[in-house]
């Protein structure tokens, strides 16, 4: 039988870290072990009793990925290579130093972005030579459409953010660059291109610059570039902490899909925020594969994959975790303080179907007749409120 769940978790403060034991089964280690991971990770390390069956692992931290560094910042990456259950969704972190450009270039999958310090300013060019300019802040996004030519620059503070690509498979590493584009075109093609002596160009760099140190930029209306097309229609970028969350018992949610970031039309996203002791309700996502990435606090999920199939995650600040269509799951926070993490979807809307919901709005005796609860727990689940969830689905 399982230990009550604080005693659990107190395993993990132990001075010589946890054990595979619950209750009277499993055993201490004798072997080598790796205590600080498995800190991290006590319900893989001793998996609760509900866990059975075999499911591909579902989480990877950016604290294990390959970090690239340069003197104008740095960018790790968490793609269908370090998690490869994660088809749907790729997710890059970057960071920028104070006037860091992250140079101009374009990607054949869209680009959305949450920002997580400081301040950046982002450009971009649509196809009808209308272009965009922003400075963006802590919980702001971007979208960039797949093909459209864009960049990223830290302003004084510097900045960090989190990126989403819609495709598994996306590299940051095989971006299309302006420098490598033209140190491999002939000079003669780039002087007839741009109508000046082949000489004009002695000083490209040999190899990309990809990120690169730069100064700070000044006023946003200094960068300013009047184009004879406008500027583009919809706003690339959305001010998402300015949105009026939806409060819960146990927590809120910020929603941002296409029907208000019109921008993002494949992903859409939900800033969740779990107190100390709440959850993120039992649910499933009718339209697509979930990516998460946390922001800070602990938390813990277990997934159902039917065919009693289910498996257990402990998640920190930097991790992903990945929820493959439209199987079961919560999320619960374990710590002391606010759970606050992203759920992404490759998907232009937000959707799941809540348990409680279903449960609810479902004929009593058939409910009743499958979980076989008394007259005053079905009265209790008729009544049940949502503890921390969102469900809205917009075409």
């Amino acid at each position: 039988m399982a230990l009550p769940k604080t005693q659990d978790r107190e395993q993990t403060k132990s001075p010589n870290g946890p054990q595979p034991i619950r209750g009277d089964r499993g055993a201490s280690i004798m072997g080598p072990r790796n205590v600080p991971l498995e800190r991290e990770n006590p319900d893989l390390l001793a998996s609760p009793p509900t866990d059975a069956g075999t499911i591909p692992n579902l989480k990877f931290s950016f604290a294990t990925a390959r970090n690239r560094l340069t003197d104008g910042g740095w960018a790790r990456e968490v793609t269908v290579r370090e998690l490869p259950i994660a088809t749907e969704l790729a997710g890059v972190n970057m960071r920028l130093k104070p006037g860091g450009i992250r140079e101009l270039h374009w990607h054949k999958a869209a680009e959305w972005a949450y920002m997580l310090a400081g301040r950046c300013r982002i450009t971009a060019v649509d196809a009808q030579g209308r272009n965009f300019i922003d400075d963006v802040g802590v919980g702001d996004l971007w979208n960039f459409p797949a093909g459209i030519p864009h960049s990223i620059q830290g302003l004084e503070e510097g900045c960090e953010f989190l990126l989403v690509f819609d495709d598994g498979n996306f590299s940051e590493n095989e971006t299309f660059l302006l420098s490598d584009w033209l140190a491999h075109t002939p000079r003669e093609v780039l002087a007839k291109n741009f109508g000046v002596p082949e000489a004009a160009f002695d000083n490209l760099a040999s190899n990309p610059e990809w990120i690169f140190g730069g100064k700070v930029p000044g006023p946003l209306a200094s960068d300013a570039v009047k184009s004879p097309a406008g500027t583009v229609p919809v706003t690339l970028s959305h001010h998402l902490l300015a949105q009026k969350p939806i409060k819960v018992a146990g927590g809120q949610v910020r929603i941002a899909d296409s029907s208000n970031f019109t921008a993002a039309k494949t992903i859409a996203a939900g800033l969740i925020e779990i107190e100390p002791g709440g959850i993120r309700e039992l649910h499933w996502h009718p339209n697509t594969d979930e990516w998460q990435y946390y922001i800070s606090g602990q938390g813990r999920m277990t997934v159902f994959a039917s065919s009693g199939k289910a498996r257990t995650f402990d998640y920190q600040a930097g991790d992903v975790g990945y929820v493959p269509f439209a199987m079961g799951h919560y999320v619960e926070n374990t710590g002391d303080e606010t759970l606050r993490f992203l759920e992404m979807f490759r998907s232009p809307y937000f959707a799941d179907i809540s348990l409680n919901q279903w449960l609810a709005l479902t004929p009593t005796e058939l409910v009743q007749a499958h979980l076989n609860l008394d007259q005053n727990t079905m009265g209790a689940l008729k009544k049940e409120k949502p503890i921390i969830a969102a469900s809205r689905s917009t075409s």
